[in-house]
């Protein structure tokens, strides 16, 4: 059965990198920091792939995040998979990389949905399971 955490991200920095701006899309390399609260308390690192179409409002990126911190009260650290498109039906998730949690989070292995809030803050809902 899964257990269910929510909260919120702050972007601390956000530094991107065009690395191909040809003609029907530009290709960025972008890394941020993260601070989490709620359910999650702690501090992210993300190296994100970014793909900015020509046609206005259509993006999509993949990348990994380390999460250094807390779920719940318990410590440790993760390792997330993103995926996200915008343009057309938009979507973003998060996964837990299997094999990645350390401390008190081993075996952590979860799914999370990402909400951008109308006044441009995120929150999240993850769920996940502790083997």
């Amino acid at each position: 059965m899964s257990t269910h955490a929510a909260g919120t991200f702050e972007i601390e920095s956000w530094e991107e990198e065009p690395y191909d701006e040809r003609e029907g899309a530009k290709l960025t390399r972008t890394r941020l920091t993260k601070t989490f609260r709620g359910d999650v308390e702690g501090e992210s690192t993300a190296e994100l792939l970014m793909a900015y179409a020509a046609e206005e409002g259509s993006a999509a990126y993949v990348g990994f995040e380390r999460v250094v911190g807390c779920v719940h009260g318990r410590s440790g650290s993760f390792v997330l998979h993103h995926t996200a498109s915008s343009g057309g039906e938009p979507s973003a998730s998060w996964s837990v990389v299997p094999g990645s949690a350390t401390g008190e989070l081993r075996g952590l292995r979860g799914e999370a949905r990402i909400i951008n809030e109308p006044d441009g803050g995120h929150s999240f809902a993850l769920d996940y399971d502790l083997a």
